[in-house]
């Protein structure tokens, strides 16, 4: 069982991109998907928010769920990937079954319009 303190070396390991402080938290048994109660984050997000594309593959390599959301980033590995232009960790997580999120709706009605007619947009 992941204790806290574990999955806050490997959680700061993968955030500052050291790999091999990443596979030993990961040899010693800590759960690649374990997120604390607290924190809500995934080591596999934070790797791909800090550019860390090694990290990140590491992690995948050892079974990270790629559709995994982090609560505290507030998204999901693939937007991760994309914001920090990791566009090969992008592709492998969508081999492994992610998806991109569909873009947020667009609301429509009469002040929509009304809004648009005088931003001129």
């Amino acid at each position: 069982m992941t204790t806290g303190a574990e999955w806050k070396d490997m959680f700061h390991a993968a955030r500052d991109g050291d790999v091999e402080m990443v596979r030993f938290q990961l040899d010693a048994g800590v759960d690649v998907d374990y997120a604390h109660p607290e924190m809500q984050s995934t080591a596999l997000v934070e790797a791909c928010l800090g550019g860390h594309r090694e990290v990140a593959h590491l992690l995948l390599d050892r079974g990270a769920d790629p559709t995994l959301a982090s609560d505290m980033e507030e998204c999901t590995p693939i937007e991760a990937a994309r914001r920090s232009g990791l566009d090969d960790v992008v592709l492998r997580l969508r081999s492994l079954g992610a998806q991109e999120p569909p873009p947020p709706a667009k609301p429509r009605g009469p002040v929509v319009r009304w809004l648009s007619r005088i931003s001129g947009r």
